[in-house]
């Protein structure tokens, strides 16, 4: 195998493994994705209840934030 040719497996192969560790990235941001708008969807559950707590951020205000 010449230079080049090994040159080219090398970067075959880290595309590959970037392939890899971008979709688990993105899987890792789908699951706090989901996480986030259920402990959203409870937060706003106990502020239409009537729960408050004293110096915390609404719902409202975090997602316009967002």
């Amino acid at each position: 195998m010449t230079e080049q040719q090994e040159h080219l497996q090398n970067l075959l192969n880290q595309q590959k493994t970037i392939a890899k560790e971008v979709q688990e990235l993105q899987e890792q941001i789908e699951l706090k994705r989901q996480t986030f708008y259920k402990v959203q969807g409870a937060i706003e559950y106990l502020n239409q209840t009537g729960v408050e707590l004293a110096g915390f951020e609404t719902n409202e205000e975090v997602s316009e934030n967002d």
